[in-house]
């Protein structure tokens, strides 16, 4: 099982679901996104796992959602994927990739769902 969760250690649900996969066993990859943002593409990979648009994976209680004017809902994903590329900020967290799947730790359970 090929497993990476998209981490900010500074986040205690990120830590609890990172915590929650090692007492599984699973031995995920750890991506510190807010150092290593992913691409647009990647994002965009990510976001069609999750089965959702990319509003489902945006922060909006960040200052630069309201900066970059992103609750104007006439933007489109392409907008607001590159938004979260370029600020990844913006990107919820954590997220478990598990192959085809991807599940957003809030709550933390959640992502048991793709092991």
């Amino acid at each position: 099982m090929s497993v990476t969760i998209y981490h900010n250690p500074r986040c205690s649900k990120s830590r609890q679901t990172l915590a929650l996969l090692e007492d599984r066993g699973v031995k995920p990859q750890i991506v510190h996104y807010l150092d290593n943002p992913p691409s647009v593409a990647e994002l965009t990979a990510i976001i069609a796992k999750l089965g959702g648009g990319a509003r489902g994976l945006l922060r909006t209680g960040e200052a630069a959602y309201k900066e970059l004017g992103l609750g104007d809902i006439s933007k489109s994903d392409a907008v607001v994927v590159k938004a979260m590329a370029d600020n990844p900020i913006l990107i919820e967290r954590p997220i478990v990739v598990n192959g085809a799947k991807a599940a957003i730790g809030r709550p933390p359970n959640a992502v048991l769902s793709i092991l």
